[in-house]
């Protein structure tokens, strides 16, 4: 009876280890990529270049399987899946990571950076990198940043100063920065999914949304706020994430060649998704019903001072140290 119980232990114990460590196909490390867009954006399109990457020159010891448009975990259940190692590798958008560390909120603060160039070089600093490890404790490292794009605010009147959002009800992703955001411009943050937001402005019953230039192409927002004004006020980004315990039991020789691939993946995405916004403001700006207000440097600190307050409301939990560094980047372009 001993040696029974001894050896059901012995056996769990290894199940138990086998789970946290690289699942193998034959020796083969299998790694799932999950996401919840199409193939034919510029995520999606990372997710498949890792994918040919990896297996062109790790194709004896790396397996890499994509499920795109949520087709096995998606937005509510995917981070719950990586964390009990599941799924290997997903790339959600910063706002999801709330729940698991306050410091990423800095990239929701409105109108902390000036642009994706300053996004960039925060990202690419000590603090931006550190932001990247933040997670570990709840089972998620970070292992690369991926844009969409700058956010631009429509809606359906002009807005120029800030003044101009109040009473207007603006859809939103669930961040309690973002519900500060649009309660400080006297305006209602309606938490809404993404695939409800063009009947809901169509219908009324909201009036504006914040967008990088290719979501309001791609889902044909534009068509339905005559206006949008060029804030660049935010950044909508992602992270691509995998579990630690698993991540760091790839051998140390494939774990730095697929490292190297995920740099190259990233180069790309952030290319596809630049170039994407740029002719998606193009189509918009040549589209008639939609007016493009581009704000003068004044306008533009004027909405920056009236958000002031909203950095000061979350400064305690992001972290002092952190926004500093991503001010700091924005003051090295001006000098």
């Amino acid at each position: 009876m001993f040696k029974s119980i001894c050896a059901f232990a012995a056996s769990s114990l290894l199940l138990a280890s086998a789970s946290l460590h690289a699942a193998t196909d034959q020796g083969v490390i299998v790694i799932k990529f999950a996401h919840v867009v199409a193939d034919n954006t510029p995520k999606g399109q990372g997710a498949l270049l890792f994918k040919k990457l990896a297996e062109e020159r790790l194709g004896d010891k790396v397996k890499v399987e994509v499920y795109p448009n949520s087709t096995l975990f998606g937005d509510a259940n995917e981070l719950e899946a990586l964390t009990k190692n599941e799924v290997q590798l997903l790339a959600p958008s910063l706002a999801k990571f709330e729940k698991y560390t306050k410091a990423l909120q800095v990239f929701d603060l409105p109108f902390l950076f000036d642009d994706l160039e300053a996004v960039n070089r925060f990202q690419k600093r000590a603090k931006g990198r550190q932001l990247l490890r933040a997670m570990e404790d709840h089972n998620i490292v970070g292992l690369a940043y991926w844009h969409n794009g700058m956010k631009q605010l429509s809606a359906s009147k002009a807005l120029q100063l800030p003044a101009d959002a109040a009473g207007l009800k603006f859809r939103i992703q669930p961040s309690s920065v973002l519900e500060a955001q649009f309660n400080q411009l006297g305006a209602t943050p309606v938490i809404m999914p993404f695939a409800e937001v063009f009947d809901a402005l169509k219908n009324g019953s909201v009036q504006g949304a914040e967008n990088p230039w290719s979501n309001l192409y791609s889902k044909q927002l534009h068509t339905v706020q005559p206006y949008i004004t060029e804030t660049n006020h935010g950044v909508l980004d992602y992270m691509l994430v995998s579990n630690p315990r698993f991540w760091y039991s790839i051998p140390h020789q494939v774990r730095t060649e697929l490292e190297g691939i995920i740099d190259e993946v990233t180069f790309e995405v952030n290319r596809q998704a630049e170039a994407a916004n740029q002719a998606d403001r193009a189509r918009i700006a040549a589209a008639t019903g939609t007016q493009i207000i581009t704000l003068s440097d004044e306008q533009r600190e004027a909405w920056r001072k009236a958000m002031q307050p909203v950095w000061q409301e979350f400064e305690g939990v992001i972290g002092a140290d952190v926004m500093k560094a991503a001010q700091i980047v924005n003051r090295n372009k001006r000098d």
